[in-house]
């Protein structure tokens, strides 16, 4: 029944659905398996999945499936899946297919046996641009604000280029942590990550100057006709000068000169349309600022279907979601 393949065969598969989202690649993968988890493949006629799984204490792990799996025929899969996490002792498994809410959605036949879970791992809602019609098409549909400051940062000097320093975008990475509240990953962790997608010309790293001096950085992925702003940061110095709008737009032409027709902002408070346009300039906690930021865009607000856990050891996964509302009482 187990249906566990190698690397090379999932690098295989993978390519074979060039819609299939960044976090079910091969590279992902490999970047988990350096820092603490142990990367599955499966693949069973028409379906497939990256599942990672994570120890535990006293023999236990979890599971957890990023934007998967892939293809179709998903029911084919589960005893498979079951099989290993079963063996791993997991309390569970976490699966977040990367799917969009619709009205009316049924999504009930694709997870027999699972349980409709509260809490994500990955943001749920987010912003999309549509990168289809060329640079005046998307420049058209963002707030007039955002044009301004996008030609204001090219009028008082910023430059922005392609960079392999890593350096400076851990440094800036630093210093965006500490003033925003944010995690932040160690540097090789975001070297790892660099190394690997770069080198399938699946990631670009951007650093915005004014003069010698580094003002912001982002890293950007592809795959297929999808692109996405996954990692950004930026200092204190010259904020006036607007440096992260001007990033945030050359790295939106580097996905359409790459091929691709969507770019994915990644994740804001999760909150219907109306409630975040009626508080955005209000609040300032969580991911209210970066919403502030990211609606001058243009994108569309969409929410991912959520998250679904298949239940191995029920004592053990209620103490899971107890600690999961003790840290996150209040979403958004």
């Amino acid at each position: 029944m187990i249906a566990l393949v190698s690397l090379k065969q999932w690098e295989e598969f993978y390519r074979k659905h060039p819609g299939a989202h960044i976090l079910q690649s091969p590279q992902w993968g490999r970047v988990k398996a350096a820092f603490g988890w142990d990367p599955i493949y499966f693949q069973r006629n028409e379906s497939g999945a990256l599942i990672l799984f994570r120890k535990l204490p006293f023999g236990l792990s979890i599971g957890y499936i990023p934007k998967g799996p892939l293809g179709s025929g998903w029911g084919d899969l589960w005893p498979a899946v079951d099989e290993v996490c079963r063996e791993r002792r997991a309390v569970f498994l976490k699966v977040e297919p990367d799917l969009w809410e619709v009205p009316g959605g049924l999504y009930d036949p694709l997870f027999r046996g699972f349980k409709k879970s509260s809490f994500t791992i990955q943001p749920r809602r987010t912003l999309i641009v549509n990168l289809e019609g060329g640079e005046e098409a998307w420049l058209s549909k963002m707030k007039q604000k955002t044009r301004y400051n996008i030609k204001l940062a090219e009028r008082k000097e910023v430059q922005v280029q392609r960079s392999d320093d890593l350096d400076t975008f851990y440094k800036l990475s630093l210093v965006t942590g500490k003033r925003d509240g944010f995690g932040v990953h160690s540097f090789a962790y975001y070297q790892r990550v660099y190394d690997l997608f770069s080198a399938q010309e699946q990631c670009a790293l951007f650093i915005a100057k004014y003069g010698n001096r580094p003002l912001a950085g982002l890293m950007a992925f592809r795959n297929g006709n999808r692109a996405w702003y996954l990692y950004g940061a930026s200092n204190d110095e010259e904020r006036n000068r607007m440096p992260t709008y001007l990033i945030q737009h050359a790295a939106m032409k580097w996905a359409f000169d790459s091929g691709c027709t969507e770019y994915d902002l990644w994740g804001i408070p999760d909150y219907d349309e109306d409630y975040l346009e009626s508080n955005f300039s209000a609040r300032s906690d969580g991911l209210w600022g970066v919403y502030r930021f990211k609606r001058g865009f243009g994108g569309k607000i969409i929410r991912s279907a959520g998250a679904w856990d298949k239940i191995y050891l029920p004592v053990f996964y209620r103490f899971y979601n107890y600690w999961m509302q003790y840290r996150n009482p209040k979403g958004g």
